[in-house]
């Protein structure tokens, strides 16, 4: 069954195609779904992103929209909605995302490159060690850091906004998803190496935090705190070049 509809939508809830097209992309919904709930705590259930992701889905089909080109975004967009709307996350864990991300911007100021992990650590007042805790506590907090800026501004800085939805997208949106996509390349190529691996087979291999693991050498609990870290590293480069 369905979540309910808006009663705009009612009209079309006996349309033959849209209910082919809604259950042919429930499968999408269910992957996107359990690759989000991965990075969560125990206490998200699944069924709850599932339940978001189809109103996503229904809302992608209501619009008419090429759905391989736009479908994802609305079923992700709509889970991370429900996710920011829940605030799962204790308040303390954010503040050190937020934290962390501060002594990277500070640290990029005043040495003019991507700062070491040590002076991360530094910038933070604690020791490496305890950076390194906090890299793996506040892993899930950024599960979207590219879809929503520093600023927690869920209009201003959502970088879905830039997915038309219409058939015809602007020119203007073209143009500003192109100089995004620019800006972000350019922020990863100039992560640290292995950041720059892990991110790269995270996202768009879609490895998992295991299997990065083996690649890299490295224990999975080491690569998870730089993959924390170089998302970090990225919101804080994007924040201070790209206007929101």
């Amino acid at each position: 069954m369905y979540p309910k509809a808006s009663p705009s939508v009612d009209k079309t809830r006996n349309d033959p195609e849209r209910e082919r097209l809604i259950v042919e992309h429930l499968p999408q919904v269910k992957l996107i779904a359990s690759r989000i709930r991965d990075k969560l705590p125990d206490s998200v259930a699944l069924d709850d992103l599932i339940s978001a992701g189809v109103l996503g889905l229904i809302s992608a089909v209501d619009h008419k929209v090429k759905l391989k080109t736009y479908a994802e975004h609305k079923i992700r967009g709509a889970i991370l909605d429900s996710l920011r709307s829940l605030d799962w996350a204790p308040r303390n864990k954010r503040k050190k995302s937020k934290m962390i991300e501060a002594a990277i911007t500070a640290g990029e100021k005043k040495l003019h490159r991507s700062p070491t992990e040590e002076e991360v650590a530094q910038e933070l007042q604690v020791t490496l060690k305890e950076y390194r805790r906090w890299l793996v506590e506040i892993r899930g907090i950024n599960i979207a850091p590219m879809e929503q800026g520093p600023t927690g501004d869920s209009e201003g800085s959502n970088v879905l906004r830039f997915v038309s939805q219409d058939e015809d997208e602007w020119p203007s949106h073209l143009f500003e998803r192109a100089e995004l996509r620019r800006l972000l390349a350019s922020t990863i190529d100039n992560l640290p190496e292995v950041e720059r691996t892990i991110i790269t087979l995270y996202y768009r291999k879609e490895f998992t935090l295991r299997q990065i693991a083996t690649i890299v050498n490295l224990h999975e609990t080491r690569v998870s705190q730089l993959k924390s870290q170089a998302i970090l590293r990225m919101r804080s480069s994007v924040r201070m070049k790209w206007p929101t």
